[in-house]
């Protein structure tokens, strides 16, 4: 009897061990992309809760189950970069602000509509939050409205990100604005990450002399923002190298990877598709994907793909998208813009990339 009984406390230890071992293996063999999307947060944004409409792929943060201390202590600290995971949707100065209203298009958006942004499986919503132009003498386009969105959203379990779209004639105006945003707090209400739009040429039209300013602005902000989420907002390379040469010359992706943590290309197929045969939802944002990670070197970088323009593209084009974006494990995407974005369109974004 007392010989049955060690034997079955050796076997209990063994599965034991077994067990343990499989878990450490999952945990280790994980997406480097996913690992580091649930890294441990040093994040100031706001305690608020989060849903997750999705789940798998999708999850906002690390898993509530135990893991191992060795596990644990193999993911990369740094800012939490779940609010670019899941499925977002983007809001520009345009669509909410009085000052930037065009009647032509509609009415301007409101905080109700972010209730439908989460019936959608909207996770988070990006959103213009400054501007440097007249419109906005204060930099933030209007500060109620941004809170009432941002509170709106937090309410619904998203995240939001603030993005701004750098001219570079003023580099000290333009980071003045990305601080607005870091800084932007209202009874509590902040973002939950800063994107930059990397896109305006026209003021600096030597690309030598922007490029020195963009990663100027670049390497200041994020030595301003160390614990923030910052999400670069860019071109495919492939527009650069097969569509458009010399649209932008010697664009400085591996200067600005310690910038950034997040990469957001804009695979707009359909901002190209009379000029390329990358005109189509599925191969512009595979080749987007492709050279985004070739450019900058690394294998594991976190990307959340903007697709668009909505209301150009079929539902084909959505379908292309999304399947792309799944084979290359993407943290998450969104399709540009929330107002242009049709049912039919909502329905293939809503689940997330296949697998």
């Amino acid at each position: 009897m007392h010989h049955r009984r060690g034997t079955t406390v050796l076997c209990v230890l063994i599965a034991v061990v077994l067990t343990a071992g499989v878990v450490s293996a999952l945990v280790v063999q994980r997406s480097p992309r996913l690992a580091r999307a649930e890294a441990p947060s040093t994040s100031v944004a706001p305690s608020v809760p989060r849903s997750d409409p999705g789940g798998g792929l999708w999850a906002s943060g690390p898993s509530s189950s135990t893991t191992t201390t060795e596990a644990a202590e193999a993911l990369p600290s740094g800012p939490d970069v779940s609010a670019y995971s899941g499925v977002g949707t983007w809001v520009d100065a345009f669509d909410y602000a009085p000052a930037y209203h065009r009647p032509r298009e509609g009415p301007l958006l409101v905080p109700d509509d972010v209730d439908a942004m989460a019936a959608r499986g909207v996770r988070t919503l990006f959103l213009q939050a400054a501007r440097l132009d007249e419109r906005s003498p204060e930099g933030i386009v209007d500060r109620a409205v941004v809170a009432t969105f941002v509170e709106r959203a937090h309410d619904n379990g998203m995240d939001v990100v603030g993005w701004y779209l750098p001219k570079f004639a003023d580099v000290e105006a333009d980071l003045a604005n990305l601080r607005l945003i870091r800084d932007f707090d209202v009874e509590g209400q902040r973002f939950d990450g800063i994107a930059v739009d990397i896109e305006y040429r026209r003021d600096v039209p030597d690309h030598a002399e922007r490029n020195r300013r963009l990663i100027d602005l670049s390497r200041r902000f994020r030595e301003e923002a160390p614990d923030h989420a910052l999400g670069a907002i860019v071109y495919p390379p492939v527009l650069f190298e097969d569509i458009r040469p010399g649209f932008w010359p010697d664009f400085p992706w591996k200067e600005l990877v310690k910038s950034y943590d997040v990469w957001l290309p804009m695979v707009y197929w359909t901002e190209i598709a009379a000029e390329s045969s990358y005109g189509e939802g599925y191969r512009y944002t595979e080749a987007g994907m492709r050279t985004l990670i070739a450019n900058l070197g690394e294998p594991s970088a976190l990307i959340h793909a903007i697709g668009g323009v909505a209301d150009a593209s079929t539902v084909d084009d959505f379908e292309g998208f999304v399947r792309a974006a799944g084979e290359t494990d993407v943290l998450g995407f969104s399709m540009y813009d929330y107002r242009t974005t049709s049912t039919a369109g909502w329905k293939v974004l809503a689940p997330g990339p296949p697998g």
